[in-house]
């Protein structure tokens, strides 16, 4: 009983003594949740390699950005006036801010201009690696004529865009980016005149890649200029990137002034190219490079698509050796 006492005593003792001293130099205790969360992360982290411990701190950051997004459903007027887009509960809407830090934060692409917004289903997280998303763009180029769609060679298209794709691929590579192949056609083009809505799908690879990507492009005409809508998956998503697409399809629709069978050719611009030059894209190139730049990399961040160099380049930063 004599010893319990004394070591009550000398225990409170010591905590009176540390009050005392830390309040004299102005200095706050650590909280006891943080110290111990602070210890667990230690022993946790004892025995790991840089790369396990980069896949960690990657693990907590990825839930924090899932939770910062915005998530939105219902009838969204899309940037510009041009078009209205009509969301149901099984999907969500990104808005542009939302969509860049999605593209160029956690999937790891080149810096681009603002997008009207993206598409995802629900059942599914962004950075799911079941996931996949819609990005959604307005090009004011001007009405696209139908003309002559039938006469267009496929075969030679697709020719050429893979040759602008090998120009585009070794930009990527001098700027430090993956570097990319168009392998050929996922979904060979197919044009509705009814609805005046054109699709086609690319298989992409990206760098060392183990699973190429699919990128599965719509257009919807309209009287100025379209919506540029990609689906952007993995190439063992098309079945479920198909079924969805007609869905996705409905959910846009031009507001009354700028559809496709308002074109006035007498006060309206006309596009300086047709149905083909849609497809191989050049025209689309804002910067310089050529319009290939807009094809995405899904999920540059999963760490079964990623050497693991990449995680300890995002979370071991290198340290500047200038000053010394």
């Amino acid at each position: 009983m004599n010893t319990i006492k004394y070591c009550l005593c000398v225990g409170v003792a010591l905590y009176f003594s540390s009050s005392i001293f830390a309040n004299a130099l102005a200095v706050d205790l650590p909280n006891p949740q943080e110290a111990l969360q602070t210890e667990n992360t230690a022993i946790e982290e004892v025995g790991l390699s840089e790369e396990a411990i980069a896949q960690q701190k990657f693990e907590k950051w990825a839930q924090e950005f899932e939770a910062s997004l915005t998530y939105e459903t219902g009838e969204i007027a899309l940037p510009g006036g041009k078009a209205t887009l009509t969301v149901p509960e099984d999907y969500f809407y990104l808005s542009p801010a939302d969509t860049k830090r999605v593209l160029e934060d956690a999937w790891g692409n080149p810096e681009g201009e603002a997008m009207l917004g993206m598409l995802f289903p629900t059942k599914y997280q962004v950075l799911d690696n079941a996931s996949w998303g819609v990005t959604i763009e307005y090009a004011d180029d001007g009405y696209v004529s139908d003309d002559n769609v039938e006469d267009i060679d496929y075969a030679d298209l697709l020719a050429e865009m893979k040759s602008d794709v090998q120009e585009e691929s070794q930009w990527r590579e001098e700027e430090g980016y993956p570097s990319i192949a168009l392998i050929g056609w996922a979904e060979k083009p197919y044009y509705d005149k009814g609805t005046h809505k054109l699709y086609w799908a690319k298989e992409i690879k990206f760098g060392e890649s183990q699973q190429n990507t699919l990128n599965y492009n719509v257009r919807a005409l309209g009287r100025q200029g379209y919506l540029v809508m990609n689906f952007i998956a993995s190439m063992d998503q098309l079945d479920e990137v198909n079924a969805a697409r007609d869905e996705v399809l409905a959910m846009v629709q031009f507001n009354d002034g700028h559809k496709y069978s308002q074109f006035n050719p007498d006060i309206d611009d006309v596009a300086a190219y047709g149905i083909g030059g849609l497809i191989a894209g050049k025209v689309l190139a804002k910067t310089g490079l050529f319009a290939v730049a807009l094809v995405f990399l899904k999920k540059f961040w999963f760490v079964l698509f990623l050497p693991l160099v990449w995680l300890k380049k995002k979370f071991f930063p290198a340290k500047d050796t200038s000053a010394s």
